[in-house]
């Protein structure tokens, strides 16, 4: 069974990161640190599928679920990043039940959906049976960003098949507030938050995953208590910026105002 399956039926939240970084080698270090699940963003990322495969095999030590958030809604994204080896899709701007059911059926291979048969890398890294458990454990969830895709809540999360909603905040408080709320996370707007709690209602009401996208753990946990079950802290550009700018800082502010200090030969 997926891993995240397996938790969310025991009632525990899951913890995602994200990786932006086309980079093997960073994806394993994101992989290695504990979290339950790791999405490498093909949409804003900067990377394509020539980077997925390899980070995706660096990742598969961790035990961690591998997702891909793919660019948009095209079978050809879809088929290819789960024939990868991804265990769940995330796709960007679903507006409507119609798009959902789009997305569910290019997951799921015949009678169930449209999807290729083809699984090239995934059959060696999930098994040999992999055609045979595939339908049952790919996890679809659709991005609901969008002041249509909001109004078409209700419609979307009672699509057959689908598994969760994963919440973009930034682009959903551009759609909501029609470009009068600047992008960002961890919103703290009534009505955003408002919207938030509501499509987490409308997802536990179908039995169907809530995810969203966080900036810090203290509004991840906020959002686990409005009913959340999967919530992302960050990522691998945030995670180095703060870091690297973390140092400097405290470099900076030990050292100001003080002297050079000479070395042992006098400079």
């Amino acid at each position: 069974m997926n891993r995240l399956r397996a938790l969310w039926g025991e009632g525990r939240p899951t913890l995602n990161a994200w990786c932006s970084i086309g980079n093997a080698f960073t994806a394993e270090i994101m992989a290695a640190q504990g979290f339950d699940s790791v999405t490498v963003d093909m949409q804003h990322g900067a990377l394509d599928y020539s980077d997925l495969l390899p980070m995706f095999q660096a990742m598969r030590a961790s035990g961690a679920t591998l997702l891909a958030r793919v660019p948009w809604l095209d079978p050809a994204a879809v088929m290819k990043a789960l024939d990868a080896g991804a265990e769940g899709i995330i796709c960007p701007m679903v507006n409507t039940a119609e798009e959902a059911a789009r997305l569910v059926s290019y997951m799921r291979y015949p009678p169930l959906g449209s999807r290729s048969f083809g699984p090239t890398r995934a059959a060696f890294a999930h098994g040999a049976d992999y055609a045979v458990r595939a339908n049952a454990d790919m996890l679809a969830f659709a991005m609901i960003e969008t002041a249509e895709g909001f109004a078409n809540l209700d419609e979307i999360v009672s699509t057959p098949g689908l598994d969760g909603i994963y919440v973009g905040p930034a682009d959903l408080s551009l759609s909501l507030s029609q470009g009068k709320l600047a992008a960002g996370m961890d919103r703290e707007e009534p009505e955003m938050i408002a919207a938030l709690q509501e499509i987490a209602v409308a997802c536990q009401r179908r039995g169907i995953i809530a995810a969203l996208h966080c900036g810090t753990p203290n509004y991840a946990a906020r959002a686990i208590g409005w009913g959340y079950r999967m919530t992302t802290v960050g990522g691998d550009t945030r995670f180095l910026s703060n870091g690297a700018a973390e140092a400097v800082a405290g470099f900076r502010k030990l050292t100001s105002g003080e002297s050079p200090k000479k070395g042992p030969g006098g400079y």
